[in-house]
């Protein structure tokens, strides 16, 4: 075997241990985390029935987040990186991507990505927009599970402005969030 060839299998080797271990730890910490709730709550709902907990508030994660949740965060996230994937396909191409598996290998969107489209929380949607004459385009969608106050539905097209909605399945009327 070449030199290159070694340092690449050492590397997996290295890779895959590193992620086993790391996989062994979150085992580990999970039944003590898990002790520790039942018991903060078990405390909780005895001491102070009638006191509701209030959840952890979400951290912005740069200036002018507009997700709610973790869980929104990484819905936006998705759908950011889908737009600024079909942005450099339509630089390269002429056109737009007519699936997310076409888009696969442009920018950071990867084969994984493509793979599914279940994202957490959330299922995207995507599909080729050609309804008027001369229209080349996309839409984008991503719906939550269970809407609530922490998942809205997200909507976008080509133009990149991502829309939510927190009662509906977003569309074009719904407010932008960016």
């Amino acid at each position: 075997m070449n030199r290159r060839r070694i340092q690449r299998y050492c590397a997996g080797i290295l890779a895959v241990g590193m992620v086993r271990t790391g996989l062994g730890w979150g085992r580990e910490q999970a039944p003590a985390q898990t002790s520790a709730q039942t018991s903060a709550q078990t405390s909780t709902q005895t001491s102070a029935q009638t006191t509701a907990q209030p959840s952890a508030a979400y951290k912005p994660k740069f200036p002018g987040d507009q997700a709610r949740s973790e869980s929104e965060a990484q819905a936006l996230g998705y759908m950011r990186v889908v737009l600024r994937a079909e942005s450099a396909y339509k630089k390269r191409h002429n056109k737009y991507a007519d699936s997310l598996e076409s888009l696969a290998g442009t920018g950071s969107f990867t084969k994984r990505m493509a793979h599914t489209t279940e994202r957490g929380d959330y299922t995207a949607s995507f599909r080729p927009n050609h309804d008027r004459a001369n229209h080349d385009g996309f839409v984008l969608t991503m719906t939550p599970k269970n809407m609530d106050n922490d998942h809205r539905s997200f909507y976008a097209e080509e133009d990149g402005v991502i829309h939510g909605d927190d009662q509906k399945a977003a569309d074009l009327d719904s407010p932008k969030v960016k």
